[in-house]
């Protein structure tokens, strides 16, 4: 099987510009709040950067649209591969732009969000496996349609997407050292570090159960990892893409893993004290603080990127 060829893997400030420029009037420009002293209860204050708010609950319609905007789509319409989100935001986007959009998820992938992709008109194939047996189905019937190919995170225009997110922080009046990030296939942090470039620390923040990051700065390459665990819907990618790595080796400071138990006392705290709903993934980089895998200064103002929120209520209730 041949997979779809796949672009050039690096991305500059500048492609993200572009993209902010390109999506702007199709996205929402998430609000970000300052929470008190010790909120959370973590010491410090932190800044929640609430992007579940995003159109369909996650970060991925920024992507979705620059991609689609950027290449130019055919009768054939757009395809894709994903766990649950990217497939939503692909189905926002092909609604909203006119373009029919046929989503692979595995069988893993949470029934909401599989009925959230077909209420948009998006064709939906569920596969036996995880997203990585998606994706080897989704480039198959690629290979047969000629539709436009959307990689959930490994490609240019999907994570410069992402890094729109980057550039909204750095406009914001709010002063911050760190900023965490829960990472599935690199493609969000992979944006939002090449936007950074250095200037702020960027963390990167795993389940125990889906470990791509952790594994390939281990092994100094993207490498293979077994995925499971409460979070294998948004974050079950089972290799780290190669832009991710490529910008992780360089302006990711580190990878933290967190228990499946301490994302779900993330989600507590942050329906609790927040009244916001996260899923186990939007969630994941608040439970390194909660947890105490990431221990920030007394002075150090973190960031966290709350980045979905497609989740049942009642399990965080």
């Amino acid at each position: 099987m041949m997979s779809p060829e796949l672009d050039p893997m690096e991305v500059t400030r500048a492609d993200i510009e572009w993209a902010y420029d390109r999506i702007a009037t199709r996205v929402r420009r998430t609000p970000v709040v300052l929470l008190e002293q010790d909120a959370l209860g973590v010491p410090g204050r932190l800044v929640l950067k609430l992007e579940l708010l995003q159109h369909t609950g996650s970060f991925k319609p920024r992507g979705a649209f620059n991609r689609m905007l950027s290449a130019g789509v055919e009768d054939a319409g757009v395809i894709a591969a994903s766990g649950g989100n990217f497939g939503l935001g692909v189905a926002y986007a092909a609604h909203v732009l006119g373009h029919r959009a046929e989503i692979f998820v595995p069988e893993t992938a949470s029934p909401v969000k599989i009925q959230a992709i077909r209420d948009f008109g998006a064709d939906v194939h569920v596969i036996p496996g995880y997203y990585a047996d998606a994706l080897e189905a989704c480039e198959d019937r690629v290979l047969e349609t000629g539709a436009l190919y959307m990689h959930a995170y490994d490609q240019p225009e999907v994570a410069a997407g992402g890094g729109t997110i980057g550039l909204e922080l750095s406009e914001e009046r709010i002063p911050f050292d760190t900023v965490l990030i829960a990472v599935g296939g690199g493609g969000l942090i992979g944006g939002i570090a090449a936007w950074f470039s250095g200037e702020v620390r960027v963390v990167g923040v795993e389940t125990k159960a889906c470990p791509t990051l952790h594994a390939a700065l281990a092994a100094g390459a993207p490498v293979d990892v077994e995925v499971g665990g409460i979070a294998a819907d948004s974050l079950g990618a089972m290799r780290l893409g190669r832009i991710g790595f490529e910008v992780a080796r360089r302006f990711v400071e580190r990878s933290l893993l967190v228990s499946d138990e301490a994302v779900v006392e993330a989600q507590r705290r942050l329906w609790k004290e927040c009244r916001v709903v996260a899923e186990p993934g939007g969630a994941a980089a608040l439970a390194a603080l909660t947890s105490g895998a990431y221990a920030p200064a007394s002075d150090e103002r973190v960031v966290v990127l709350v980045c979905g929120g497609n989740t049942d209520p009642a399990s965080v209730t």
